[in-house]
């Protein structure tokens, strides 16, 4: 069964997608899509890094496109103006 939600996602470029989600009663994961690994390095045995095991509940590839949003202008990119502390009226 699927579980869809609706998604922000900014690679390749801004757009709403309809994604599937973990299975929240996963025996497996407990509801977070995957089990993250830590290892050790081999001879010293201090923390090398970590991995993630997507779990078989869901398929994080598995998303459609529903909107592409438009990216927002160049002079916009930049910071924003300073902020006042003047009221609006």
């Amino acid at each position: 069964m699927i579980r869809l939600r609706i998604q922000r996602a900014t690679c390749p470029r801004p757009a709403l997608i309809l994604t599937d989600t973990p299975r929240p009663d996963c025996h497996i994961c407990d509801g977070g899509g995957g089990i993250e690994r830590e290892y050790g390095h081999p001879e010293t045995g201090e923390y090398a890094g970590s991995d993630w095991d997507s779990c078989t509940c869901w398929n994080q590839k598995r998303c459609w496109l529903l909107l592409p949003l438009p990216r927002l202008p160049r002079a916009l990119r930049r910071t924003p103006p300073g902020y006042s502390d003047e009221p609006p009226f």
